[in-house]
């Protein structure tokens, strides 16, 4: 099983330095550094600032499916990073906030919330591997609230959408949210006050990542949708006008091999609680005493595939952000995090999918910057 080189997250250069691009544009307090590569795009006044987020659409996945001479790629900006943990919960909370995971802590598929006292399965709210309700409160945005980056915008006066399907259920293609792109971008000013400040449409769709996740990153089906998002995008960026328009992903995928843990009874035996956060990377509380025997043991079945890394060595290093912590970060992670090196996955529940995300892989963390200026 090949390992894998690593990509560390660079928090001047990711995600969760996009949103502050825009902000500062719009003469706004930021939340954290700007993203130079579209900073020097910015310079240049618009009516309408468009970030369109593939789900999923890494440097490696469009490499693979899409022409060089084709309109993604001979708009490519520029490579930068996604951040650490490279999945959906944790980088698109970035790019909406302006945050780096350690500041919201939203850091995965399932997280430990010590308030609670159980994993909780983010955007859902259940008990992780369950349909149980995790509380009668949505825990992630009670316990782990942040300011999206469009209403910190419309607060201050000015024009500001968000567009995704999971706030809309009429937004079921990507059709759809290049029409309501379209309609916002054709708006009169709504006599905000601030003639010289553009608008500001963030629109999130879901794919290629559904389809990545079903049939793999070299599948006919992701294929396909990727080739059309492509030609949507290109025809939308001809019909607006006086219109920058910004094409990125929140991270990549790679292809994987998968175990249970749950097969591993020793290793498992000295466990809290099944692990958390993604199978590519995973928060690991250890019992009392079993910490020699498990570091051992989860190294002698998995040191070729994973990195085993005391979570003081995680923080040390900054792997989910350089900004102050949020208060509950800490207590989220437990002992060691084991970050996948190869095609390796190690799932504690839940459905097996084709490729993941999530670890520091290239094929993860290297997300395309794609500009129509």
């Amino acid at each position: 099983m090949e390992k894998h080189k690593i990509v560390l997250p660079d928090y001047k250069n990711c995600i969760a330095n996009l949103p502050n691009s825009i902000l500062k544009k719009l003469g706004l307090t930021t939340n954290g550094d700007t993203l130079p590569l579209l900073d020097k795009y910015l310079q240049k006044d618009y009516k309408n600032i468009v970030v369109i987020l593939l789900d999923g659409m890494g440097k490696a996945i469009l490499e693979r499916h899409l022409k060089a001479e084709g309109s993604f790629r001979t708009h490519l900006a520029g490579i930068y990073s996604s951040t650490f943990l490279s999945t959906t919960v944790a980088a698109t909370t970035s790019v909406m906030s302006g945050l780096q995971p350690c500041q919201h802590a939203w850091l995965g598929w399932d997280c430990y919330y010590p308030q609670v006292g159980e994993n909780v399965t983010v955007f859902l709210n259940k008990i992780q591997g369950t349909e149980k309700p995790a509380a009668d409160y949505n825990v992630a945005w009670t316990l782990t609230p942040y300011e999206n980056v469009t209403e910190k915008i419309k607060k201050a006066g000015k024009e500001a959408y968000l567009l995704a399907p999971f706030l809309d259920s009429e937004i079921d293609s990507f059709d759809k949210i290049c029409q309501h792109i379209k309609n916002i971008c054709r708006l009169e000013a709504e006599g905000t006050g601030v003639s010289d400040s553009p608008r500001y449409i963030y629109a999130y769709w879901n794919q290629p990542d559904g389809l990545l996740h079903t049939y793999g990153c070299g599948s006919k089906e992701a294929h396909e949708c990727i080739v059309t998002l492509e030609k949507d995008v290109a025809e939308l960026a001809a019909e607006l006008e006086d219109s920058l328009i910004v094409v990125t992903a929140d991270h990549g995928h790679i292809d994987t091999n998968y175990v249970y843990i749950q097969d591993y009874p020793k290793l498992f035996d000295c466990l809290v609680r099944k692990p958390s956060l993604e199978p590519r990377v995973l928060n690991l509380f250890i019992k009392d005493g079993k910490k020699e025997f498990f570091e051992k043991e989860f190294n002698r079945l998995f040191g070729e595939k994973f990195i085993l890394m005391p979570v003081e060595e995680v923080i040390a290093k900054n792997l989910m952000g350089t900004g102050k912590h949020h208060k509950t970060f800490r207590s989220m992670l437990g002992d060691y995090i084991a970050i996948a090196t190869s095609d390796l996955s190690i799932y504690a529940n839940g459905q097996k999918f084709v490729s993941l995300h999530g670890s520091l892989t290239p094929d993860e963390m290297e997300i395309p910057l794609i500009v129509y200026p």
